[in-house]
C-alpha cells in the first residue's frame, strides 16, 4: 500500500514539475524555478540550535542566548547566499554529439551570467552519471559536459538533470530540474565481425586494386593474347594468327573487377535486424578509414558509393535511423 502512494505521489510530483518546468533551450533561473531547502547537516545544525535555546532559556544563560542568536542569523544569512549562488545564471542547452548504443553520447550544456559575480561548487548531475562542477568568476561563458548512457540506436532526448549547490555553509540545498530541447543521434551498437570473403580479399592484397581479372571462359572483355600453354583449351586458339604463322597462341579475356565495396543488407542473411545493422556499422568504420569507395544498400534504400567522413557520417545516420523516426526529438 506504502509503495503504491509513493508511486501516485512521485507521479503528481513529476507532473507538477513538468508544468513548471517544462522543456527549453534556453533559461535564466529565478525565483520561480529554483528549490531550497535544509540538509541534513542542516536539520543538525538547526536541531542544535533548538537545544541552545532550551539550555539558555532554562538557566537563563546570556552567553549561550548570545551564541544561539549569532548562529541563527549564521543560519539566515546562509540562507540568501546559497539560493544567490545560483539565482541569476543563465544556461542553454550546446550540442549534443552522436555516439554507438551501449556506449555514451555527450550532452553540452552552455552556462552564463549577466553580472560578474562569483558562483562557486554549482553541481550538474544525471542519474548514473558522475555530477559535474562548475565555478563561475566573471560573465564567461562555461561549457559542462555530461556523458550520458544510452542503450538504443536512433535518437535519443536526455532526461531531466539538476542543478544544485550547497555553497557555502553545507547547511542548505538550492535546486532545479531542466530538460532541455536537445536530442543526439545514436549509431548501431557496433560488434565486430569478420569481413564478407570478397571484401577480404580484397582487403588482403596489397598492391594496388586492379580492374581486370583474367578469365577463360564467361567473360566479355579481349585482354590479349598468349603463347599457348599445354592444357589450355583450344576453343581459344587464335587460329587466324596460327594460320599466318605467328604460331599457337591463345586468346585471354577479362572480367572487370568491381574496385567500389558495397555494404549490402542481403549479405548478412538468417540474423535479426540489430545484429545486422551492427554488422554494417562495424563495416562502414572499418572502411571509412581506407581510400577506396563504399557503399551502403539497405531494403528500399541506396546510398552510392563515396568516400570521406561526409560520407560516413551519411552512412551511419541511415543505419541509425533505419525502420526508426528521421525526425528529431524521438525518445530511444
Amino acid at each position: 500500500m506504502l509503495k503504491r502512494w509513493r508511486q501516485v505521489f512521485h507521479k503528481r510530483y513529476q507532473q507538477w514539475i513538468f508544468r513548471r518546468l517544462p522543456p527549453v533551450k534556453k533559461i535564466k533561473l529565478d525565483n520561480r524555478k529554483l528549490f531550497i531547502f535544509p540538509t541534513h547537516s542542516g536539520f543538525v545544525f538547526f536541531g542544535l540550535l533548538l537545544l541552545l535555546w532550551l539550555i539558555a532559556t532554562n538557566f537563563e544563560n546570556n552567553v549561550v542566548f548570545a551564541f544561539t542568536f549569532l548562529l541563527t542569523s549564521l543560519f539566515i544569512v546562509g540562507v540568501f547566499h546559497t539560493f544567490l549562488n545560483v539565482s541569476g545564471l543563465s544556461i542553454e542547452g550546446g550540442k549534443a554529439a552522436p555516439g554507438f548504443a551501449g556506449q555514451t553520447v555527450e550532452f553540452e550544456y552552455l552556462l552564463s551570467q549577466s553580472g560578474k559575480r562569483r558562483r562557486c561548487n554549482i553541481e550538474f548531475t544525471y542519474p548514473g552519471v558522475e555530477p559535474a562542477f562548475v565555478t563561475l568568476t566573471g560573465s564567461e561563458i562555461k561549457a559542462i559536459y555530461l556523458s550520458i548512457p544510452v542503450k538504443q540506436r536512433g535518437w535519443f532526448q536526455a532526461q531531466r538533470i539538476t542543478v544544485k549547490s550547497v555553497y557555502p555553509l553545507g547547511l542548505l540545498k538550492v535546486w532545479t530540474y531542466l530538460q532541455f530541447e536537445m536530442t543526439a543521434l545514436v549509431y548501431p551498437r557496433v560488434i565486430d565481425a569478420p569481413l564478407p570473403s570478397q571484401f577480404a580479399a580484397k582487403q588482403g592484397d596489397k598492391t594496388p586494386p586492379q580492374r581486370y581479372i583474367p578469365q577463360n571462359s564467361g567473360s566479355e572483355d579481349f585482354l590479349g593474347l598468349e603463347k599457348y600453354r599445354l592444357g589450355e583449351s583450344r576453343h581459344h586458339i587464335a587460329w587466324k594468327q596460327y594460320a599466318r604463322e605467328q604460331g599457337l597462341q591463345t586468346k585471354h579475356y577479362a572480367d572487370v573487377i568491381d574496385d567500389e565495396f558495397w555494404l549490402d543488407w542481403q549479405a548478412l542473411k538468417g540474423m535479426d535486424t540489430e545484429a545486422r545493422l551492427s554488422r554494417l556499422c562495424a563495416w562502414a568504420l572499418h572502411f571509412s578509414e581506407g581510400p577506396q569507395p563504399y557503399g551502403l544498400r539497405l531494403p528500399g534504400f541506396e546510398l552510392p558509393p563515396d568516400t570521406g567522413r561526409a560520407h560516413r557520417d551519411a552512412v551511419l545516420r541511415e543505419l541509425a535511423l533505419f525502420e526508426r523516426g528521421k525526425e528529431t526529438g524521438g525518445q530511444a
